[in-house]
This record gives structure tokens, sequence and C-alpha cells, in this order.
């Protein structure tokens, strides 16, 4: 049994690359939808019309990534697909949230992937693909949103590691880096602060930032950058001091 594994896929990336799989690849048998959110995950299932699975899960906790574990273990399916999309950020400088919360956001954006990447791995063969959901803003430390970043800079790191481990298995890892993405992340993102005023000329739209990213992974690509702008901010970040790109993205 061929499965697709999405998480965070009650809204924004991880819902759109539940339905662009599902018209794409018609070989899927059943979606292994994730997030906490059971009656949006409810509504996807009928929107995708195919077999699905709902998990409402918060794989900010151990139990429920060893709930998904033995699940695996009874079904024993193949993963054709891993989609790590559930993460979110708050807008805001260290310390002025209560610590609960940067710890919520280490749990879902960087424990979480990992040991979901982990339990997933050994139910994946040649043609599986994994695609990891990190940022614009992993390419370098970004004031003001200092915690997501860093978090966006691991799964980055990690995923380029992965990519490299599984080649010899045919597995294609690649890391999903745009910049802002017109999504519910926002609506939490931006909680006490709002976006910078110039991150908002970049907004792209998720369903093309999703091609974009199955199209990227089809070339073997590892890493995926939307839109002309974001590959610019790469470029930059790769030669410029980020002492000096820091001031830049510190003007409001």
């Amino acid at each position: 049994m061929n499965i697709a594994v999405i998480t965070g896929a009650s809204s924004g990336m991880g819902l759109q690359f539940a339905l662009k799989l599902n018209s794409l690849d018609k070989d899927i048998d059943e979606f292994w939808l994730i997030a906490r959110r059971k009656k949006r995950l409810e509504i996807l299932s009928r929107k995708l019309g195919s077999k699905t699975r709902i998990f409402a899960l918060d794989l900010e906790k151990t139990a429920s990534i060893e709930e998904l574990q033995k699940d695996l273990k009874n079904n024993n399916p193949k993963i054709k697909y891993l989609v790590n999309a559930a993460g979110f950020g708050i807008i805001g400088d260290v310390g002025e949230y209560d610590m609960r919360i940067e710890a919520e956001m280490l749990d879902l954006n960087v424990r979480g992937v990992t040991l979901l990447t982990n339990i997933c791995l050994k139910y994946m063969s040649e043609g599986s693909s994994i695609f990891m959901l990190a940022s614009a803003a992993a390419f370098m430390p970004q004031p003001g949103f200092a915690v997501y970043a860093a978090s966006k800079a691991y799964v980055l790191s990690y995923s380029r590691a992965l990519s490299n481990e599984l080649k010899k298995r045919k597995i294609n890892v690649i890391a999903v880096c745009p910049g802002p993405v017109s999504t519910e992340f926002f609506k939490k993102a931006e909680k006490k602060h709002s976006m910078a005023f110039y991150k908002k000329i970049f907004m792209a739209d998720a369903r093309a930032v999703v091609s974009r990213a199955i199209s990227d992974s089809l070339l073997r690509r590892s890493v995926s950058v939307y839109g002309f702008g974001m590959n610019i901010f790469r470029f930059c970040t790769k030669l410029m001091p980020h002492g000096f790109l820091m001031k830049i993205i510190k003007l409001k």
C-alpha cells in the first residue's frame, strides 16, 4: 500500500501538498493526514475524494509520535511521500513571549520533524520523497524572528544532510524554502507585531510554492526556493556579511 504522510494538513502548505499530490499521483492508495484540528482534516478528506486516514495529533508531544509509530507498524505501508509541513513562528524579540511558547515552537519545528522522519524512514524505499518545509528565514539569522529562523536553519541543515545520506537508497529529500506565503501562518505569527513592510512585497501563493517544490523534487534538487526575490535573497546571504544584512532586516 502506497501512502502519503502529510503533517500540518489542516491548512496552508500541508493542505496544498495534499491537494496537489492527489491530483498528480494516482498511485497513492491512502493519505495519512495529520494535524490538531480534526474537523479541518475531515473537510480536506472529503475534498480529496480518496481514501484517507485522519490523525488528530499534536506533534509537539512524544505520545503523538509514538501513536503514529504504532499505526505504521500495524499497517506496514510503503510511504511514497512524507511532507513535514507542521510548524509555526511568532514575530517578536527573544524573551518577549513566555518561554513555553518558544519551547513549543522548537518542539514542533525541530523535535517533531526529526522524530517523525525517524519513524517514517523504515517504510520508505527507492522512489520515495521527503518534503521538509523550511523557510528562506533559514538562510541567515533573523532579528525579531530569532527562534523561528533558527529552527528552520536546523530543518535546512538536517534536510541537506539527510538528502546526502539517502542517496544510496534513492530517496529524494528536498528542503522547501519560500519567503512569506499567504496562509494562516501569519494569524499566529503576527500576534503582537506585524511582518516588516518589505517582506509583504514577496508574499507568495501557497499553491505556486508547492508546485515549484514538487517540480524541483522531480529534478532531484535538494533545496527549492520559490520566486526571483527569494533566490536573490539566498544569493546575498551567501556573499554578504550577515551582520550587515541583519541591520537591513531590522528596518521597519
